[in-house]
């Protein structure tokens, strides 16, 4: 067996190995960030779970940090006392972002993560099986459910030779981009395997795995080896390490081989990551930003790299150079080595350890100017600035970049390469994470709430006949940040939904909203890959909360597809493409007896305007009864009532 096959079968309750089938895995580990935690732990009071029911779950706060006012402060106050309430982990505002302080102090080899972050499966690169969700699917887990999804095929990457000089990690997941696209990976898990494993350390792995979310995939895969060996050991936690690879001959369902020594530095231009070029075909072009950091360049070379450049230079004074250490260990890290002050004395602004401009919380760039940036998502008003020109990149190529102000190759900038190595011992600080509190302490916690964060909103069961317009028709590749925009003005509101859903599709029609309240019920029409990106769930609730009766789409993003149905939005597929064509605004979508539609099969006969429209589903018998039940907290209130009232008869 491979080694993402061995890892789905250890977890493995309901299903079975087959491509395509849908599986139900258990649950080890959960992964909150703050701006959907706060809608998971209203979703866990809606359920009336008492206590969490997996073996351990934390809450991050990395990305409201700007504190503009009171709302992200209040926020922070409410996800502490629901971790208290709940018995999860809390990592405090200013600790670093989820997924690398998760791998530091939490990442085990061989166990299964589920995060309300669409960048969670960067905890592959320990060994991990790490999946993103929406976060209901990561309540559910927090419940003590498994996650059911489907079993994705494996695709297999060989990776051969080295990196040379001035390529790292970024320009690896940039050349599967470069390859693939967005959807390169939809329905598959990305498993790295071979002999260029052996240069790569856990972090350059970490880089790989976060980035494959932008492939489409549904997770990715690294062998636990001495690498992971010694990033544990000095996390000093090597107790933790088990090693784990795939059996010797094993196949995989897609093959694939990257050699590292021919890979050269490489960018993706505006407005998205799979608009990789070469460096040098874009060399030249004036910049105004250069962005360090982020989850998808999280290590402490990724900042060492960029200092040992720095040092002894000026940054051109045309390019703010910020740095955003992803974690307080990364940071003090950085100060024991001398390194923060090479990055001070050169003109860099440094910020604190979180998210901030990756989410548009803070460095929005220059309007129309051109930013440089390591994180992992360029779609457009992402960075905060709603006429933006991101790249995505390097830190070696936002660094040569950030000394000559225009887009530069780091080979041609004649200075030295550097080989930078992780200390040996980095600066291990936990005290900026609060465990759970004993059972009877939990339970005897309040959750402190404010008007800004409100209990969630009832939704009704799904009707069995719908006659409702076409009122929004969008294109392809259409990213939760269209749908919920990301950014200090909004992010504060994420988890109120009433609230956030006068901001719905603000980026592609600012009138859906008010439009939306005065239509008893309506349907979206999308093209490709609709919902890709974040896994924030507030873009399907949202909408739902508005009217959403059903998306008509040519394809759907897995998580988002998935959130659809978790709040009662049935997510229907074209069987004929070119029907998409043919639908305009306000056109009627009527379909009767939507249940027995539902359990007879995959195929769904609507009229438009009286005239016929095949559409089809591929939601499974489990997840038409909760769609019918109109989402999943329904589901599971009235399944733990009734595993209530059992026990009371018996008792």
């Amino acid at each position: 067996m491979n080694l993402a096959q061995k890892l789905v079968r250890s977890h493995l309750v309901v299903g079975s190995l087959r491509p395509g089938d849908e599986i139900a895995l258990t649950v080890d580990q959960t992964l909150l960030q703050d701006v959907l935690g706060t809608l998971v732990m209203l979703e866990l009071e809606a359920m009336g779970i008492e206590q969490v029911k997996v073996g351990l779950a934390a809450q991050y706060i990395d990305h409201n940090l700007v504190q503009n006012d009171h709302l992200n402060a209040d926020e922070h106050l409410f996800l502490r006392s629901a971790c208290r309430r709940f018995g999860v982990w809390y990592s405090r505002p200013g600790n670093g972002i989820s997924h690398p302080v998760h791998m530091q102090r939490f990442g085990k080899p061989g166990l299964m993560l589920v995060g309300s972050d669409s960048h969670t499966p960067a905890a592959g690169s320990l060994g991990m099986l790490a999946f993103g969700a929406g976060g209901v699917e990561v309540a559910l887990a927090m419940a003590g459910e498994p996650l059911y999804l489907r079993m994705p095929e494996v695709w297999g990457v060989r990776l051969t030779g080295t990196l040379p000089d001035w390529v790292s990690a970024k320009d690896v997941i940039l050349e599967m981009l470069r390859r693939h696209g967005v959807e390169g990976g939809f329905g598959r898990i990305i498993e790295y395997y071979g002999p260029g494993l052996a240069s790569l350390s856990a972090m350059d792995r970490h880089v790989i795995a976060n980035m494959g979310a932008e492939l489409g995939a549904t997770t990715s895969v690294f062998p636990s080896d001495e690498a992971t060996r010694n990033f544990l050991r000095g996390e000093q936690r090597e107790a933790d390490w088990v090693p784990l690879a795939a059996d010797e001959g094993s196949t995989y369902d897609v093959d694939e081989e990257i050699d590292l020594s021919k890979l050269e530095p490489l960018i993706a231009k505006p407005s998205s990551p799979g608009n990789v070029v070469p460096v040098r075909e874009v060399a030249g072009e004036e910049i105004y930003q250069a962005y360090i950091g982020s989850s998808a360049n999280p290590g402490y070379r990724d900042i060492a790299i960029v200092a040992a450049m720095m040092k002894g230079r000026q940054v051109h004074d045309r390019v703010s150079l910020d740095i955003n250490p992803s974690s307080r260990e990364v940071l003090e890290s950085l100060i024991a080595e001398g390194k923060l002050a090479d990055l001070v004395h050169a003109g860099a602004r440094i910020h604190q350890a979180g998210c901030n401009g990756c989410i548009g919380m803070g460095q929005a760039p220059a309007s129309g100017r051109n930013s440089l940036r390591t994180v992992p998502r360029n779609f457009p008003g992402r960075s905060g600035t709603r006429e933006d020109s991101v790249f995505l990149c390097s830190p070696e190529t936002a660094a040569a970049s950030a000394l000559t102000g225009v887009i530069t190759d780091a080979r041609t900038l004649g200075i030295r390469y550097e080989r930078i190595e992780a200390p040996v011992a980095p600066v291990v600080n936990t005290m900026m994470l609060a465990p759970p509190l004993p059972p009877a302490e939990a339970k005897a916690a309040q959750l402190e709430k404010t008007p800004n964060i409100t209990t969630l909103p009832a939704l009704g069961r799904i009707s069995d006949i719908l006659s409702v317009p076409v009122l929004l028709k969008v294109g392809d590749d259409v990213s939760t940040d269209d749908i919920i925009p990301a950014g200090a003005r909004v992010m504060p509101f994420w988890s109120n939904i009433p609230k956030v859903s006068e901001y719905a599709f603000e980026p592609i029609d600012d009138t859906y909203p008010k439009r939306a309240r005065q239509s008893a019920g309506h349907v979206i029409v999308a093209g490709n890959n609709y919902g890709q990106g974040s896994s924030r769930e507030n873009a399907a609730l949202a909408p739902r909360y508005l009217g959403l009766e059903a998306v008509l789409a040519k394809s759907f993003a897995r998580i988002h597809w998935q959130n659809l149905a978790n709040f009662g939005v049935l997510p229907l597929s074209f069987t004929e493409p070119s029907d998409y064509e043919a639908l305009q605004l306000g056109d009627v979508i009527k379909i009767e007896g939507i249940t027995a539609a539902l359990m007879d099969g995959r195929d769904i006969m609507a009229t438009v305007n009286d005239k016929p429209l095949r559409l089809n589903h591929d939601l499974t018998r489990r997840q038409i009864d909760l769609l019918l039940q109109g989402g999943v907290v329904n589901w599971l209130r009235e399944r733990l009532g009734a595993r209530s009232q059992s026990s009371s008869k018996v008792a």
